[in-house]
């Protein structure tokens, strides 16, 4: 952990939260670090005293032409994306909201990305600096405002997916770009072996993919992908005119496109909507190069995102350990992503390191190093403990 310590920077100032958090270390007290709750439905439990982070909301600083932004972590995440707007900028990873209320502080702490991630990015890639409350109730800042600013262990970046089980994070500087100058859609009637085999061809290729979607209906005999370029008008026009030359794609008019890439990315098209009232979704994360996979059966999907690289599948819940099998089987994972109703959390272990593992040893030292006492969403990552 030294070269962890080395990147730590303490911060002058009293938080105001921070009393609270050495109140509840010194008695043990679990807190539940809640912003607008949001993604209350995912994870294996919701313990503890809530502690809101609403309260901690603002823009701290803004320079647009140096493409950085420094927000308090109970920011509405609404809010920020309308102020990068209105500069003709943009989080590129497309954050999913998942409902109304979605903060800046819980969009890094679970780390989920939206249909651009496999081109962009991920969350964690655009993080350059956060400050935040530890267990002990320090408070402490990593990174700073540039890429190069990063000394020892990245602490900033590994805050995004650790669901509030390290600390409270209070402020994150981000790195924003700017809105593409040109976009353009393409659908193509495809099985899904052909769509992985372009996709993967594509992706060799110096075209300007961002963003690719393959499902197949009941009622098809063969399924659809989607395909978003975004990037230079030249660029995209060149690529639209290869591709529908090539593949056969079919391009469609992007004021159409543009709300259906917005459920795709909070997981509210159709194929999401009319899941069944037995089946969870499962979230299978896999190489882009990773072949069709032999669904059990049962299973409803997949609906494929990430050029391949992740894969949808509605399955009940007890299909869970041989989706995770058949993920595992190709260098990949399966998580129980939403449960069957919408009330109810996962109460499975959904993303937890097999004990004993490397991986829960390290998440284990790194609890013990951030949050001697366990007080942070307790439960919510088993392998935390």
């Amino acid at each position: 952990m030294r070269a962890m310590d080395s990147a730590i920077s303490p911060s002058p100032r009293i938080h105001p939260l921070a009393e609270r958090i050495r109140a509840a270390a010194a008695d043990k007290t679990p807190l539940r670090i809640r912003g607008g709750g949001s993604k209350d439905f995912h994870g294996l439990a919701l313990q503890g005293e809530v502690l809101d982070t609403r309260a901690l909301a603002g823009i701290v600083s803004y320079e647009p032409s140096e493409l950085v932004v420094t927000v308090m972590a109970g920011t509405p995440l609404a809010e920020l994306e309308a102020v990068l707007a209105a500069q003709g900028q943009c989080l590129a990873f497309e954050p999913p909201h998942c409902a109304a209320g979605a903060t800046v502080g819980g969009m890094v702490a679970a780390g989920l990305s939206g249909p651009a991630r496999a081109s962009v990015g991920a969350v964690r890639d655009f993080v350059l600096g956060l400050e935040m409350v530890n267990g002990r109730g320090e408070l402490l800042r990593y990174g700073g405002q540039v890429m190069k600013n990063v000394a020892g262990y990245d602490v900033s970046r590994l805050m995004a997916g650790s669901w509030g089980t390290l600390g409270l994070i209070t402020e994150v500087s981000l790195k924003v770009l700017p809105v593409a100058p040109a976009e353009a859609t393409l659908r193509f009637a495809c099985s899904q072996p052909q769509a992985l085999q372009w996709l993967n061809q594509w992706g060799g290729q110096p075209l300007p993919l961002n963003a690719s979607c393959w499902l197949q209906e009941p009622a098809q005999t063969e399924g659809t992908l989607y395909l978003r370029l975004r990037g230079a008008r030249a660029a995209v026009q060149a690529a639209c005119r290869r591709l529908i030359g090539e593949c056969g794609g079919e391009p469609l008019p992007n004021d159409q496109v543009a709300a259906d890439w917005a459920a795709c990315r909070e997981q509210a098209l159709p194929w999401f909507a009319e899941r069944s009232a037995d089946c969870c979704l499962w979230r299978l994360s896999v190489p882009q190069t990773a072949p069709v996979l032999a669904l059990p059966p049962d299973c409803t999907g997949p609906f494929i995102e990430w050029h391949g690289a992740q894969r949808w599948v509605q399955a009940p819940r007890g299909l869970g350990a041989p989706l995770q099998a058949l993920a595992a089987s190709v260098g990949g994972s399966a998580t129980l992503f939403r449960a069957e109703s919408a009330g109810q959390i996962s109460a499975a272990p959904v993303f937890d390191a097999a004990a004993g593992s490397a991986l829960a040893i390290l998440h284990q030292r790194l609890k013990q190093a951030f949050d001697p006492e366990g007080i942070f969403n307790r439960g919510r990552l088993a392998s935390a403990w």
